[in-house]
């Protein structure tokens, strides 16, 4: 199964710069640890060892999620994003009933999601209530902190 993964430019150079990075200096970093760990002698009780080929299965698991991110990366130019409904990509001005404050979110693909920069997935809870709104709507959305009521004022690029 193929799920398309709608990014920026933005994002996929700094996820490729990321891949590109864990498998030069990354795998040669664990590659020098395994080798100075060899050295010490005995491999069943070396420690240092074990560990070594524990952060190289982790690097190598690392590289293969980052590797199927970027597989079916499809890149957005947000300048051709259709503001009339939520979809990836727009920014969405919307009143939060519960506490009555504003807030701007960003949807964004699951690989670029960062919830301090305002970006939430379009696969998240509340990223998947907002998708297809227009101003005025409102979406009741069930989050892990119980129902939440959203009304969408704006919708930007």
């Amino acid at each position: 199964m193929s799920n398309i993964n709608y990014m920026t430019q933005e994002g996929y150079d700094k996820l490729k710069g990321e891949l590109d990075l864990l498998k030069t200096s990354g795998r040669q970093e664990v590659a020098r640890a395994i080798a100075e760990a060899r050295e010490k002698g005995d491999l069943s009780e070396n420690a240092e060892y074990h560990a070594a080929k524990d952060a190289q299965g982790m690097l190598e698991l690392k590289i293969n999620e980052l590797d199927k991110k970027l597989m079916n990366v499809r890149i957005i130019d947000e300048s051709t994003i259709d503001t009339s409904k939520v979809v990836v990509l727009t920014n969405v001005k919307v009143l939060n009933h519960k506490t009555k404050k504003e807030v701007i979110y960003k949807i964004v693909s699951e690989a670029e999601a960062d919830l301090k920069a305002s970006k939430i997935s379009a696969t998240s809870p509340i990223g998947q209530g907002l998708l297809g709104k227009k101003v005025g709507d409102q979406a009741s959305i069930q989050t892990p902190a119980g129902l939440l009521t959203f009304e969408i004022l704006e919708i930007t690029a």
